[in-house]
């Protein structure tokens, strides 16, 4: 007789088997694969660099001058550009509440101004050198807040894909921040509402529909005699 072939399977027994505890559902988890998540362009479908940013060419819905198109928004960054400049760093970080950055806008620019406009009253009261370091000071404090500032700007531009209009976004902010900080508020109030509209379906109810027999379509008359008939001709028993 030859002999027997060795079986390349083993079997297990209970002392062989495997003691941990498998939740269903865990060896079907769907695997990360880096080299699959990768950018693609749309048009043609070719993988993109990590270092890839889209161009920036997409215009603004509003002009740097054009506060008078919306008078709430005008008037709040007008008297009160703290609260404003809370609001659009609050719609375009939604984890971050808009009563830090207001109370520092509040303290470094509004803060800034009273001190420069007190600086200019009591101007003959104060010693010209002191006078001049606190303009100077004042002056820099400007330019950083203008950076910093300049900065949420930037990133509402990379958001939305939007082109440096009508200069570079600190310059914007050091020149003109009060027209920029109400263009700002009115191009994530217009992005947000086109967004909703656009993602808002209208379903609209099928009509109702009646499927009649032949009979009844020739004969409509006797069809709703006979049915009256059948409705009134019905008794109620006791059991």
């Amino acid at each position: 007789m030859q002999e027997r072939k060795q079986s390349r399977y083993v079997k297990l027994t209970k002392d062989n088997a495997s003691l941990e505890d498998i939740t269903p559902g865990e060896l079907n988890q769907p695997i990360e694969v880096p080299q699959l998540a990768v950018h693609k362009c749309m048009e043609c479908g070719q993988p993109l660099p990590e270092s890839y940013t889209p161009p920036a060419d997409e215009p603004w819905m509003t002009g740097i001058f054009g506060c008078t198109g919306d008078r709430e928004n005008c008037l709040t960054g007008l008297f009160c550009p703290c609260v404003l400049f809370g609001r659009n760093v609050e719609t375009l970080h939604e984890e971050t509440p808009w009563t830090g950055p207001c109370v520092c806008h509040a303290i470094f620019v509004e803060g800034g101004i009273a001190l420069a406009t007190a600086t200019a009253i009591f101007n003959g009261f104060i010693d010209p050198g002191t006078s001049f370091l606190i303009f100077e000071g004042l002056f820099f404090t400007w330019w950083m807040c203008g950076i910093y500032t300049g900065q949420v700007r930037q990133n509402l531009q990379k958001k939305y894909h939007l082109q440096n209009s009508p200069c570079d976004p600190c310059c914007v902010h050091c020149c003109m921040h009060w027209c920029a900080l109400c263009q700002e508020h009115r191009e994530m109030k217009g992005r947000l509402s086109d967004s909703i509209f656009s993602e808002t379906t209208i379903v609209n109810a099928p009509p109702v529909q009646e499927m009649k027999s032949t009979d009844d379509k020739e004969h409509p008359e006797t069809s709703s005699s006979a049915n009256s008939n059948e409705h009134t001709g019905l008794e109620l028993q006791v059991v």
